[in-house]
């Protein structure tokens, strides 16, 4: 049976298409029982179990939580904005991050290659609430020059699960 690094990051262990089967499974599922597990997984509970176990400490799997509604807790909105910075120094991204981590509204950020610095995800009950955040937070973090505001219509699709499948090699020609 072929292993494939899943992570280019963390221990250099590799793991086999049964851990992957049980992250799979853990993803759609994170409050499976162990026994269920490992019958889904066709191991024994003990040796489920184990795997689980060295997943979490090899750092596969960060932890577990639940998926809440954002509409029933009145964060029905999203909102992208492109951000750029005044300048790109080492200090200007570390005091913008710092300020981003303190932001509730933002619920992701992400250091871009492109036309801007950085995409920052928002989650605010409406447009009014948006609007203060936006003049009174985000135009406000160190080092912002400028904002583009891009208001979700529609989700299409927001699924957080990790494809845990093998990856797939290019199909090439054979050497002989």
């Amino acid at each position: 049976m072929s292993k494939e690094s899943l992570s280019t990051e963390g221990p250099s262990r590799t793991i086999d298409a049964t851990d992957r089967r049980i992250l799979a499974e853990l993803q759609r599922d994170g409050r499976i029982t162990n026994v269920a597990l490992a019958a889904r997984c066709h191991l024994s509970p003990a040796a489920c179990l184990v795997r689980v176990r060295t997943l979490e400490r090899d750092g596969y799997i960060r932890g577990y939580r639940a998926v809440l509604d954002p509409a029933r807790l009145g964060q029905a909105m999203v909102v992208f904005v492109e951000v750029k910075l005044d300048r790109t120094t080492s200090d200007a991204f570390k005091r913008f991050a710092a300020a981003v981590a303190d932001v509730p509204e933002i619920v992701e950020c992400h250091m871009v290659a492109g036309g801007f610095d950085y995409l920052v995800k928002v989650r605010v009950e409406n447009m009014a609430v948006y609007r203060e955040v936006l003049t009174r937070v985000l135009v406000e973090l160190p080092a912002v020059r400028e904002t583009h505001t891009f208001a979700v219509i529609e989700e299409v699709k927001n699924d957080p699960t990790i494809p845990v499948a093998a990856p797939r090699r290019p199909a090439g020609r054979e050497r002989r």
